[in-house]
Order: structure tokens, then C-alpha cells, then sequence
């Protein structure tokens, strides 16, 4: 005890009561101020605690800390958290112990929150002014001024304070971890990753352990032609929960949660307890809940920064969701639910090396099935399609897989010992049942072994299309097998290749170009340009038939060439009769991207032709990209680089991995003429809407193709695609149509 301390008349006058006491209301019990009392007099301490004994404020009592020398609160405080304030006396072991504190609070614990109260038997030694500006002190009084009415107001004043802070403090770094997270969280596409990223920043947020699950409708992620399902499912979840990932929520350990959680969605509000929270998400249509172990009542600033962050999560949740759903259209037929072409594909990705010795891939080819969809009507022909998907996966069992490869065509994968051609041929033994038809079928059959296959997916996909095609042609059976040998011996396809050969050497074939128009004024854009071969009696050889075995033969290569000059030379024709604003797109295949020179070849073209780069845009399709994405990307890259455009087309129809979207340098998105048509339907509608809503994230211009009526037109154009082709405006032309089409007022 100073000397000061010790010439006081009477310490108890620190606290002399006055007339009027500050006291808190009753409440909940709740987490107690914590007020550190430093001073050397013993005295001090007990008189100090006798005298806010009792005290609440704001619903919360106060818990006493005690430290009798600077040194010792140092010690104290490095341990200590939350202390609210510090009743610190000035003059203990030397003249200036409490203010060397103060800056210890300050500079080197980094202590902002805490409040300090200064109190002094001996005012000179610290000027008022001078030490609350220096040590951000909340108040400073000599002992002989403070009643306990002063010193309960003091108190107060100080908690308030120390309150406020804390809040602002709190606010800040909330704020700060809600836009850390919500970055983290946009890096996710697959809505599992997403769910477990959420969960886990919501966790940091709140400072509590990640426990919980997010869950939605299984209804709001599925086709309107399915059956109804609104049952809960768990999207993802963190800690214990983790198990019940795509697993009902009434499957959790826990009915209160799983009541919690139905009670969330269904009042479409979040549900707050004592002990866990849950969260309703919503954006645009899709509607989400969180529930996690909060293991304690949220305060209100924990409510409001939880309003911020769920904001950032409703938009990352669509955002995923609507990968999820392109995705799915990437994968999946939507007619049958069948993997189609794309899923197929994947599926045969490493079959050489990771699928058994005894494994086998099979095409199953209906013959005249475009007869009775002719005939009979789409709607016969969908319902027979589905009918033979339903009988093929009810044959083959749950070990096989089965897809939808093309219009009419069925891949199948599985053992040679149940992928027999028996087995499959069995399937069609009797009618199927399309709408009111009863229609009998037959079919061609396409074998490969596993030691018989090579090269990746797509290349074995080919090799079985051989087997197929000679199934097809051969009267006496209706299947065959395989074998290297076939790709040489084809006799029709080398005289195809020989016929297409000498017709491009004799400059036979044709550039048409199809006219690109404005959604918003019909004004022409540019064209795409199309590769025609007359067959020599009035007709063209479809370019389904030849693109392939240029492809195949590599003569793509030379004719990629010359339809780029072709093209590029026909255009520069317009720009001098006044067609300035003009662009021409050139599809591109993947042997062209691979062949020496490519690069330097559309370079030196444009160069020649004294052509802007900007006026030449080359189109590419998903199945390019996917055969070697390494090679495509890398070209793109530096073409683009160079000002030439870059466009994929069809899109929507066969993309294997919606991550190589974000690495190509693309400036348009074509939207495949199957999803345009399909906008009358619901389903349809939302996957056009979902590939423009896309584009648009991206900044990538859209086109839809296959316009054919002002419906289409004009529901692409309502959900803000950008320019449309299609027979509703022009057919693909010769370019001397063209210039004609293109002069029309």
C-alpha cells in the first residue's frame, strides 16, 4: 500500500452510498462481465467487490479477477480472456506501474476491447488528459471521488463501451471471413464439395465445431416427366453426419433434427434453439436447408452476420445447382435417364486398362426405327425407346451399364459372360409396348472384346461402330465381332474415301454459308460455313456421312484448309460490295488441330487475304475438346491470342467435363438446335434457359441454332440469347444466294 493510500482518513469513503442505485433487471442466465481489479491495498479489492456485488448489467452478472502488483495482471492477462474491464491503480510498485500497464494492455497484448478505469490517491503523477489520449482509457478518477455510485456508473459506462466494441470487432472480422468464404466457396461445381464447403464455413463463422448437414427436395433437381418426389435427401454434410451424404433425412440418428430441418423448409424461415439452428436457403428455384450444431443460442450479431453470408451461399447454391443441372444434361439422355453419348464415352475411358479381361462393349443398332418415328409419330418412337432401354437394363441387371449412344443406338458394358449376342438378341423375341402399339423389333448388334480394343473411349466407341456398320450389312447375321483387321477391309468406306478424294482434287465441293442474325433487331451478324458435296445426279452427300472419313482418312485436313481460304476469300467479296460487319465461322476438327502447321496456317491465311483476324471465327465441337483437351486449349489459346474468335458448337449435346468450359478461350456459345426445339416443353425450356444463364456468367455471346418457328425466336430471345440460325430466317446457301439475301432490303 502506497503512502497515499495509507494517509487516507477513510477508504470506506471511496464507496459512501448515495441516494440512488443503478440495478440490471432479471434474465436469462448468461455469460458474466469479467472485471480484473489491480491494485496493491488488499482493502481496495474487498471493498471494490463488496461494493458491485449484486450489480447486473444488461442481464449479466459480473465475476471478479484480482492482481496485486503490474507485474502480476501481466502474467494474468497473457492467460485471461474476455476481460471486460480493468479497475487499475496507478501507483503500486513504483510511481508508474499502472500507466507502464495501460501500454502493456495496448502495444504489446494488442488488447483494444478491454476497458480500463484508472484510479489514483495521487493525481499529479498522471495528467488526466494526457493519459486517456496516450492509453485509450475509458475513465480516470482519484479514489477520493469515487462514491459507489461513481464507481457503479463508471462501471457501466465502461461495459457499454467494452459491448460495443466487442460488436464492431465482431462485425468486421465476421465480415471479412463471409467474403474469405464465399470465394472458397465459389471454386466448387459439384454440389457434394459445395455442401461440405459450407458447412465448414459456416462453422468458422460461428466460431463452433463443423457438425451438420445441408438438404434439400429431391423434387427441385428433377424432371417434371418423373414421379413426384418431394422427400428430403442430404446433399452434404461435415463430422458425424458425414455418412448420410444423397441419404433421406429421416435416415439421421436424430428425429429433432430431421423435424427441425422439415419445419425449416417447409416455413421457408430459419428455425432457431437453444442449441442448434437451422437455416433456410433460397435463390430463384432452388431452396436448401443448413442445419448445424451451434451448440449455444446465436446472439443477434451472430443472426445478422449469418443474413450476409447465407446471401453469398443463395447465390454460390444456384450457381452450383445450375452446374449440376448442365451437367446432367451433358451426361444423361433425357428421354430414357440412360448415360447418353457423352456418359458413354466416359464410361469407356481406360476400359483397356481398368476393366477386367473378360469385359465387352456392345452397340445395339434398331433397324427401321426412323420408319416408325416417321410413321407413327415421334411420340410412338419415344415411348419405344424407353420401352427398350427399360427391357435392356431389366435383362442385363444392375452389373451392366447401359446408354443411349445415339437416336437409335444403345451402348452397352459388361461381361462376356452376360453381354452375349443370345442374350441381346433374346430382348427383342417379343413386341414392345409404345402407347397403344404393340411394335415388334429387330436389331443390329456390334461387338469388341476387351483384348481386341484400343485407344480411349472414343476411339473404342469408333471400333465398335465398325462392327456394327458390317452387322448391319451382313444378311446372314445380326451381329459381329470387332477385329483390327475390319477398319482396313471395309470395301464401301475406302471407295467413299477414294470418291472424296478425287472429288476435292477436282475442286467439286462447295462452300453454303447459314446466316447468323441479331436476336434483338434481325439484323445479320455473320454466317457459319457449311462443306456440301454434290453426289454428280442432282443430290449432296450428307456431311454425316463424308466429315467422318475425311476425318478418318485425314483428308480433313487439306479440306479444313481450303474451306477456311474459301471461306475467308468469299467474305472479303462482300466486305468490298459493302457487307463491312461480317463474320464468317469454319468448324475446325480435331486432326486439323493436330496437324503440323495448323496454327501458322490460319495465320498466314488472313495475312494473304488481307483479312482482319476478327472477322473469322472457328467453331469446335464438345467431342474435339474432349479428345484432347491439352492440344485444343493450347491452340485456341494462341489463335485467340491473335484476335481470331472461338466458338463451341452444339453445345449442351456430348461434353464430358464441364471444368474444361472455364480453361477455353471461348467468345461464343452455340446452343445445339435439340435444346431449342425442346423450349415448348418445361424441361426443355429450363435447360435452353440454363445453357444462356451460363453463357451469360461466363461473358460468352449465345446462338441458338435450328430456329424454325417465331415461338422458338422468341423465347430465346425472352431469356436473352443473343443471336439465333435456323431455317425460320434462312437455309444454308450458295454464296451467290447469299449476296442475293443479303442485298434484300
Amino acid at each position: 500500500m502506497t503512502a497515499d493510500n495509507q494517509e487516507m482518513d477513510n477508504d470506506e469513503l471511496l464507496f459512501f452510498a448515495d441516494d440512488e442505485e443503478l440495478v440490471g433487471s432479471d434474465g436469462p442466465e448468461l455469460e458474466k462481465w469479467r472485471i480484473l481489479i489491480v491494485d496493491d491495498d488488499h482493502e481496495i479489492h474487498a471493498v471494490t467487490q463488496l461494493a458491485l456485488n449484486g450489480l447486473t448489467i444488461f442481464d449479466r452478472d459480473i465475476a471478479f479477477l484480482h492482481a496485486y502488483s503490474a507485474d502480476e495482471a501481466k502474467e494474468l492477462l497473457q492467460h485471461e480472456q474476455d476481460i471486460a474491464i480493468v479497475l487499475l491503480d496507478v501507483v503500486m510498485e513504483n510511481d508508474d506501474a499502472g500507466l507502464q500497464l495501460a501500454r502493456y494492455i495496448r502495444d504489446d497484448l494488442k488488447q483494444d476491447e478491454v476497458r480500463i478505469i484508472l484510479r489514483t490517491g495521487q493525481p499529479g503523477y498522471a495528467p488526466e488528459e494526457q493519459v486517456i489520449k496516450d492509453y485509450d482509457i475509458n475513465d480516470y478518477k482519484t479514489k477520493t471521488e469515487l462514491t459507489r455510485n461513481r464507481l457503479v456508473t463508471s462501471i457501466i459506462t465502461a461495459v457499454r463501451s467494452y459491448h460495443q466494441i466487442r460488436m464492431l470487432n465482431q462485425s468486421r472480422r465476421g465480415l471479412e471471413m463471409i467474403i474469405k468464404s464465399s470465394a472458397n466457396l465459389m471454386e466448387h461445381h459439384a454440389m457434394k464439395g459445395f455442401a461440405e464447403g459450407v458447412l465448414t464455413q459456416l462453422a468458422s463463422v460461428l466460431g463452433v465445431e463443423p457438425e451438420g448437414v445441408l438438404c434439400a427436395r429431391r423434387g427441385q433437381f428433377s424432371s417434371e416427366e418423373d414421379t413426384p418426389d418431394n422427400s428430403i435427401y442430404v446433399l452434404g454434410a461435415a463430422g458425424d453426419f458425414a455418412p448420410f451424404v444423397n441419404q433421406p433425412l429421416q435416415d439421421l440418428p436424430s428425429q429433432h433434427i430431421a423435424n427441425l430441418v422439415e419445419s425449416c423448409l417447409n416455413e421457408k424461415a430459419h428455425q432457431y434453439e437453444q442449441d442448434d439452428t437451422a437455416l433456410f436457403i433460397a435463390s430463384s428455384d432452388y431452396e436448401a436447408a443448413i442445419y448445424i450444431d451451434s451448440a449455444r443460442p446465436l446472439a443477434q450479431i451472430d443472426r445478422n452476420l449469418l443474413e450476409v453470408f447465407l446471401g453469398n451461399i443463395g447465390v454460390g447454391y444456384e450457381n452450383v445447382s445450375l452446374f449440376q443441372r448442365l451437367q446432367h444434361a451433358a451426361y444423361t439422355d433425357e428421354l430414357t435417364r440412360l448415360p447418353n453419348r457423352a456418359g458413354f464415352i466416359q464410361c469407356l475411358d481406360g476400359f483397356i486398362t481398368t476393366a477386367g479381361k473378360d469385359q465387352v462393349v456392345a452397340l445395339v443398332d434398331l433397324n427401321q426405327f426412323s420408319d416408325i418415328n416417321d410413321g407413327l409419330g415421334q411420340e410412338a418412337g419415344n415411348q419405344l425407346l424407353k420401352a427398350v432401354a427399360e427391357r435392356l437394363s431389366q435383362t442385363l441387371g444392375e452389373s451392366c451399364t447401359v446408354a443411349r449412344v445415339s437416336s437409335d443406338v444403345f451402348g452397352i458394358i459388361g461381361s462376356e459372360q452376360i453381354v452375349t449376342p443370345d442374350r441381346l438378341l433374346s430382348v427383342f423375341n417379343h413386341p414392345f409396348h409404345a402407347g397403344e402399339h404393340m411394335l415388334p423389333i429387330k436389331a443390329a448388334m456390334g461387338f469388341c472384346c476387351q483384348p481386341q480394343a484400343s485407344g480411349r473411349g472414343l476411339d473404342l466407341l469408333k471400333q465398335v461402330y465398325i462392327a456394327l456398320n458390317l452387322a448391319k450389312k451382313n444378311l446372314s447375321e445380326k451381329y459381329a465381332y470387332y477385329e483390327q483387321s475390319l477398319e482396313t477391309s471395309t470395301s464401301d468406306r475406302l471407295n467413299m474415301i477414294r470418291s472424296l478424294r478425287h472429288d476435292f482434287s477436282e475442286r467439286r465441293l462447295q462452300v453454303w454459308y447459314q446466316p447468323q442474325l441479331s436476336l434483338a433487331n434481325l439484323k445479320v451478324s455473320g454466317m457459319e460455313a457449311l462443306l456440301r458435296w454434290p453426289d454428280g445426279e442432282g443430290g449432296y452427300i450428307s456431311p454425316a456421312v463424308f466429315i467422318p472419313l475425311a476425318e478418318y482418312s485425314g483428308l480433313i485436313v487439306d479440306i479444313g484448309a481450303w474451306v477456311l481460304e474459301e471461306s475467308l476469300r468469299q467474305l472479303k467479296e462482300l466486305q468490298e460490295q459493302g457487307f463491312e460487319e461480317l463474320t464468317v465461322g469454319v468448324n475446325v476438327s480435331m486432326q486439323q488441330f493436330r496437324s503440323v502447321g495448323f496454327l501458322d496456317s490460319v495465320i498466314n491465311t488472313l495475312a494473304q487475304l488481307e483479312m482482319a483476324p476478327a472477322c473469322l471465327e472457328l467453331e469446335i465441337t464438345e467431342s474435339v475438346v474432349m479428345d484432347d483437351p491439352a492440344v485444343v486449349i493450347d491452340t485456341l489459346g494462341k489463335l485467340r491470342a491473335a484476335g481470331v474468335k472461338v466458338s463451341i458448337d452444339d453445345f449442351g449435346t456430348g461434353f464430358s467435363s464441364l471444368s474444361y468450359l472455364q480453361q477455353l478461350p471461348l467468345d461464343r456459345i452455340k446452343i445445339d438446335r435439340a435444346f431449342v426445339t425442346a423450349v415448348d416443353d418445361a424441361q426443355g425450356a429450363i435447360i435452353a434457359e440454363t445453357i444462356v444463364a451460363l453463357g451469360k456468367k461466363l461473358k460468352l455471346t449465345t446462338v441458338c441454332e435450328g430456329v424454325e418457328t417465331e415461338a422458338q425466336a422468341a423465347h430465346m430471345r425472352q431469356i436473352g440469347c443473343d443471336e439465333a440460325q435456323g431455317f425460320l430466317y434462312a437455309r444454308p446457301m450458295p454464296f451467290a444466294d447469299l449476296v442475293n439475301f443479303l442485298s434484300k432490303p
